[in-house]
């Protein structure tokens, strides 16, 4: 089959699916090597960028690849389309999402960590745009959800792979982090449930105390049952 021929499959295919797909897949159903995929879907991309007679472009996402339209044509595209616009992202989103973008994986717990305050509002709003998605859970206690930047994330930031962010200095290692704050969780869990049982057996002896006391006759009734 000629190259020609498998880009123009290619093209059909990421079209009618409307989204990213991985390269892995793409060879699967054109039955050829991924590296033979991946020098086709290099070299459509290369061409839609070049030549201005095309509307689209490809656009790589980590290991997938989606069609697009140029940046140049998205306000005719929009008032085709009429899609209302999203609403922007608040401080405290902006900051989330940059936290999570650069220490990935990361546990809710550390983001709030780092911010000092509770973070489930914008890491909700996150999630709910497609910018965040749960990526694993730790291995630790509890076994906490991890989270990372989904492909939404790199197609709004104009990104082919997270690699591609501005290098900056990292405060903390995350890693150790994570698991560290899931143990401090852990201990704290555990002394709350010590407080419990020394609770519990606490109420037992005020239980057994009140029982003990129902049960004993009174004195004055003892000195009565004497007399008679």
């Amino acid at each position: 089959m000629k190259d020609t021929q498998i880009e123009a499959m290619l093209q059909a295919m990421l079209f009618a699916r409307g989204e990213s797909v991985p390269v892995k897949r793409l060879s699967e159903v054109l039955e050829i090597s991924e590296t033979k995929t991946y020098s086709l879907l290099e070299a459509m991309k290369k061409k839609y960028d070049s030549d201005s007679s095309f509307g689209i472009r490809l656009v790589q996402l980590e290991d997938s690849y989606q069609l697009s339209t140029k940046r140049e044509y998205y306000e005719c595209v929009r008032n085709l389309t009429e899609r209302k616009r999203k609403a922007s992202l608040t401080n405290a989103g902006l900051e989330v999402l940059s936290i999570v973008a650069y220490n990935q994986p990361i546990t809710r717990s550390s983001i709030e960590f780092i911010r000092g305050v509770n973070s489930d509002g914008p890491l909700n709003n996150l999630i709910s745009a497609g910018l965040i998605e749960e990526v694993g859970r730790l291995d630790a206690p509890g076994r906490p959800i991890l989270f990372g930047t989904g492909e939404e994330f790199l197609r709004c930031f104009n990104l082919s792979s997270i690699s591609e962010l501005p290098d900056v200095e990292l405060e903390y290692n995350f890693e150790d982090l994570n698991k560290e704050l899931v143990e401090a969780q852990q201990v704290e869990f555990e002394e709350a449930k010590d407080d419990e049982i020394d609770f519990e057996i606490q109420t037992d002896d005020i239980k057994e105390t009140a029982v003990e006391s129902e049960n004993k006759e009174p004195e004055d009734e003892k000195a009565d049952g004497g007399e008679e």
